[in-house]
């Protein structure tokens, strides 16, 4: 048995999905996804351009050897667009597989380990009531964990230029934008102490502090 053909599909609004149909002689097709959020003509280009000739004439049995041709041949080093082209080719044969086999994949790949998964809602709303009204809503759809997210009213981002340096032991803080999440990162800077700033700071005068600046406001501190 030869592959005969792989065919690449962008759909859905926005482009956000690329789907790889990998086609046998004898008729049996698997599917494989190659989404990347962002990036998905990249991953359709590759596919169509460099992997889809490739795999013409390959045994579709052959997985694991696929596999290795496809991360070992590509003479730049591989990142999130080679991976998600050479996951979806994986995928798909796979899926040709467990057809010819008349089994769901899991149970080639050794049966199933759970019954479920817990999965999470994302409950959101323009103020603070509309948010409640959504995360009663995903209650009542059996969620037990909700990610929530809103604006806050009345917080302004800073009017505090990123690179001013504030005065040692003003007490000044900044607020982070509606939204933004506290995303910090060691500078090597010496120490200072900053009301945003996480625990980690040490406290003002230690050989061994370093200041922190915000990956969100480029704020220092």
């Amino acid at each position: 048995m030869k592959i005969v053909a792989a065919d690449v599909f962008v759909t859905s609004p926005s482009r956000n999905f690329v789907t790889l149909r990998i086609t046998t002689e004898d008729g049996v097709t698997g599917i494989g996804d190659a989404t990347l959020n962002g990036r998905e003509l990249a991953v359709a280009a590759y596919l169509k351009e460099h992997v889809a000739q490739l795999l013409i004439g390959k045994d579709p049995h052959r997985i694991e050897d696929t596999w290795q041709f496809l991360y070992r041949s590509s003479y730049w080093r591989r990142g999130p667009v080679t991976m998600a082209a050479i996951a979806a080719v994986d995928m798909a044969l796979w899926d040709i597989k467990g057809k010819l086999a008349g089994m769901p994949v899991y149970q080639l790949l050794g049966g199933a380990s759970r019954t479920g998964l817990r999965a999470y809602g994302h409950a959101s709303g323009a103020d603070i009531p509309s948010l409640f009204d959504s995360v009663r809503e995903h209650l009542e759809l059996g969620y037990k964990s909700i990610r929530i997210q809103t604006a806050v009213p009345g917080i302004k981002p800073s009017t505090v230029s990123p690179r001013r340096r504030r005065p040692r032991g003003s007490g000044t803080t900044m607020s982070r934008p509606a939204g933004a999440r506290s995303r910090w990162r060691r500078t090597g800077t010496p120490a200072r102490t900053c009301g945003t700033c996480p625990p980690c700071s040490k406290p003002s005068g230690t050989s061994s502090g370093r200041r922190s600046r915000c990956c969100t406001t480029g704020t220092t501190g």
